[in-house]
């Protein structure tokens, strides 16, 4: 059984070009990854190097201009834009930079909105074990404006892994706090995902966070280096 056949995220060839004034912008070239079940990927690189292009488009969020993507077994693009979005709700979980909380929803709500959506009728449930499990059983009514950057993260991992996701996406999930939340974060980043038994892909700047993955990919000039 070949390595793209048993791995839960597989990217053939991608490529992806976009027009800058009067010249070509070439983002990514050539892209070929496989992810196996259980691994913790580093995706590391300079800025500009194209690492948070390529999670977009291993998430379906953008488009590539060459290659293909299977998630789980399904190929991301023969899928229009609604599929997309039903298979990422029930398979990838993502944690960003800049956390993606809905600023009108409190955290219960927050964590709760993929479960409504997905029509679970524990919603309510399982979003409060969770969030205290990140050590938010009592920040459950506070609005993200009320919470500090390192609750509002916990929030975001709460949400994320909540769905119990095949795949989780974290784009510089420690990029916006300060040093001592952001060991907290990562910390308890690593202990849902292996309790959960989650698979890991993560977009990082910082070398010491790499070397604790089971596996770093390398971007240069939009290249997986050897």
């Amino acid at each position: 059984m070949s390595r793209q056949a048993t791995s839960v995220l597989a990217a053939r060839g991608i490529g992806k070009t976009v027009r800058s004034g009067e010249a070509d912008l070439v983002i990514l070239r050539e892209i070929e990854l496989a992810v196996m079940p259980g691994e913790v990927v580093a995706v590391v690189g300079a800025s500009g190097s194209g690492k948070s292009t390529l999670l977009a488009i291993l998430a379906g969020l953008d488009t590539p201009t060459a290659g293909t993507v299977q998630l789980a077994g399904e190929d991301l693009f023969a899928l229009d834009e609604d599929a997309r979005a039903e298979l990422r709700g029930r398979k990838v979980g993502f944690v960003f930079q800049s956390f993606q909380l809905l600023p009108s929803l409190t955290a219960l709500e927050n964590v709760m909105l993929p479960l409504e959506l997905a029509g679970r009728e524990d919603a309510e449930d399982a979003a409060r074990e969770i969030l205290a499990r990140v050590g938010l059983g009592e920040r459950l009514q506070h609005y993200p404006k009320h919470l500090s950057g390192g609750e509002q993260q916990r929030v975001a991992l709460a949400r994320a892994f909540v769905v119990r996701p095949k795949l989780l996406l974290a784009d510089e999930p420690t990029g916006s706090l300060d040093a001592e939340s952001g060991e907290a974060v990562i910390e308890l980043l690593f202990q849902l995902n292996r309790e959960s038994g989650t698979t890991l892909v993560m977009v990082t700047h910082d070398e010491h966070l790499a070397q604790r993955c089971t596996r770093i990919v390398r971007l240069v000039a939009g290249r997986i280096a050897d």
